[in-house]
């Protein structure tokens, strides 16, 4: 049974209500003095108590999608996610799942859209990756045989689960309901996490002598599903999206690739690379990329970006308000870059919050990209 299984979760409740229910019931023999007895009220106290931090746990990790499963929550998972002899099917991508969209009112892809879930291996840079891909229900009708659609990255945060972009922030529900109100165009979404060497987080940089991430989602993953996908390929095709890591790999290649990516949207975003023990040395004393990676600083001395760029925040709730706020300043004093915001009055670092914010965010990357 998996980490994130309900059947783990219905046992851990039960166990914890058990152990509760014997020590209510144990206690009375207990009470009496001798170290059996001390030994069994300390027992009982902490089985229970670790049995109910171990059930609010997996409620949390459902809810927030923080562990994927048992090898990642104890640092177990070892692949790096890096292929340097062959790519599968002999090409960059490879359909090895389909799934019905949820709560879509038929599991027919021309009346409901089709969840593809898939693998990448960049022809460049050799990472492999899996991803899901959300494929609106005029992809498969007649009448739009011909026609190409716009993209857009979908991304987590760290760590990150590429399934919680379709099962807790309903990206594809979401995108199939506004399109159904006519609030934004059918599009194509390629949702997966950042983090493509786990365990390691990359913050999508190009890594000395490692995972060269940024290259990547700039290059090899638009390749990738262009080949295989009718995906517009003229500038504007094509945008990025993405919360608390994810958002910071929106902006920061929304504004070095802005010829492959018309529009990138963070939500909860941070604006420069943090070095802690997830990330290792990412600059390995490279100054200039260090300085690339510095949103703050990208702005101050490179040429102004010709992209559009979302940035989302709360007034309560979100650690990131004030630099979100000094951001927008910055951008609107490049005078070509274009800055778009969403302030909730309150609303933490959550799939909740972010759930509030998908749909303005859907509708807004939609006006800003074109199918051809």
């Amino acid at each position: 049974m998996g980490l994130t299984s309900d059947k783990v979760l219905a046992l851990a409740v039960a166990a914890a209500a058990g152990l509760f229910v014997g020590t209510v019931w144990l206690w009375p023999r207990l009470a009496r003095r001798g170290w059996r007895n001390v030994g069994g009220r300390v027992g009982l106290l902490l089985s229970t108590q670790v049995m109910i931090f171990a059930s609010v746990g997996l409620v949390a990790n459902q809810a927030f999608g923080f562990y994927a499963g048992w090898a990642d929550l104890f640092g177990q998972e070892t692949d790096q996610g890096v292929v340097v002899d062959h790519t599968p099917a002999g090409g960059p991508l490879e359909v090895v799942d389909t799934r019905r969209v949820p709560g879509a009112a038929s599991a027919r892809p021309p009346m409901g859209g089709q969840i593809q879930k898939i693998d990448i291996v960049g022809r460049t840079t050799h990472i492999a990756t899996p991803a899901y891909v959300y494929l609106p229900p005029e992809y498969f009708q007649p009448q739009y045989r011909t026609r190409t659609f716009p993209a857009a990255v979908v991304l987590t945060g760290y760590p990150g689960t590429a399934q919680a972009l379709v099962d807790k922030l309903d990206y594809p529900r979401t995108a199939a309901r506004l399109a159904e109100d006519g609030r934004m165009q059918p599009m194509i979404l390629v949702m997966m996490r950042p983090t493509v060497a786990p365990p390691r987080d990359t913050e999508c940089v190009d890594i000395p002598g490692g995972p060269q991430t940024e290259t990547f989602f700039a290059k090899d993953l638009v390749e990738a599903v262009s080949g295989h996908y009718r995906v517009g390929v003229t500038p504007g095709s094509w945008g990025i999206i993405g919360d608390s890591t994810g958002g910071y790999c929106a902006l920061k290649l929304a504004m070095h690739h802005p010829r492959v990516y018309a529009a990138g949207a963070g939500l909860s975003a941070y604006y420069k690379a943090p070095i802690d023990p997830t990330t290792g040395d990412l600059f390995h004393g490279d100054e200039e990329l260090r300085n690339r990676a510095n949103l703050w600083w990208y702005l101050k001395h490179m040429p102004a970006p010709d992209t559009s760029l979302l940035v989302s925040s709360s007034k309560v709730g979100e650690s990131n308000y004030k630099d979100t706020l000094k951001f927008i300043e910055r951008v609107k004093a490049t005078k070509l870059t274009r800055i778009s915001s969403i302030i909730l009055e309150s609303g933490g670092h959550n799939f909740n919050t972010w759930r509030r914010e998908i749909p303005g965010t859907l509708e807004w990357m939609s006006g800003r990209l074109s199918g051809r």
